[in-house]
């Protein structure tokens, strides 16, 4: 079984509670705040995606240098991958502003702690064990692409501009994409079992994290200050 294969599996075991998560997240009721509580959180996450990248490429071709035959490959894919993920983060800030709300939404508050776990667990591993753990977490938040109908039907519900679903449409046609990418280059390395771990222990940490946060923007969803945009929500019934 190909390495990507055996990641695919471990993260079958996880994946119905995400999907139960976002299932939550998008149903009808009170959807326009939390839509927009959703693109606060978001852009906390999204904003690390880079910077880390970065990071794990620089560490790459540092241990390129010394021998480590991950490390040319590992550098290249990231620093591709920089190329395709930059701005995004600047997306959701848009999204922000075209759903009634502005940039200092996302910026102000402190971001969640489940959010610093998320991102901070990737930190921690890059420094000091491998950086190839970050595929795991790029599988993840690429191998669960919005699905395609997702943002006209989130538009239909909330009554907001299209403007404000850019990054939801775009991820739906982009990320599918970049995940094949991602797992091709997972059956090109050469993997070591502790190399195939440390993907697979950083994934399933991934999945839980996110798990986790969609859960309380389900439960909570609290909206920021609204200026005009959108109308109210239908009261039942699911997405």
């Amino acid at each position: 079984m190909p390495a990507s294969e055996r990641l695919r599996a471990k993260l079958a075991l996880a994946e119905p509670a995400l999907r139960a998560s976002t299932a939550v997240l998008w149903r009808a009721e009170g959807l326009l705040p939390r839509y927009r509580a959703y693109l606060c959180a978001m852009h906390t996450v999204i904003r690390a995606s880079v910077p880390l990248m970065e990071r794990a490429a620089e560490r790459a071709a540092s241990r390129a240098r010394r021998g480590d035959p991950l490390g040319a490959p590992l550098a290249a894919y990231l620093h591709d991958h920089i190329r395709e993920e930059a701005e995004h983060d600047s997306w959701l800030l848009d999204d922000l502003t075209a759903a009634g709300s502005g940039p200092r939404a996302a910026l102000d508050p402190v971001p969640p702690p489940l959010v610093a776990s998320l991102a901070g667990a990737q930190y921690y591993w890059i420094e000091h064990h491998h950086p190839v753990a970050l595929l795991g977490y790029i599988a993840v938040l690429e191998g669960h692409a919005p699905a395609s109908g997702l943002a006209p039907r989130l538009a239909r519900l909330t009554g907001l501009p299209a403007p404000a679903f850019r990054t939801v449409h775009e991820h739906a046609r982009l990320d599918d994409g970049h995940a094949g990418e991602l797992y091709a280059l997972l059956d090109r390395l050469p993997l070591s079992r502790g190399h195939e771990a440390a993907v697979a222990v950083s994934a399933l940490h991934t999945t839980d994290a996110l798990t986790q946060l969609f859960v309380r923007l389900g439960r909570t969803g609290p909206a920021p200050p609204v200026r005009g945009a959108g109308r109210s929500v239908p009261t039942g019934g699911q997405v």
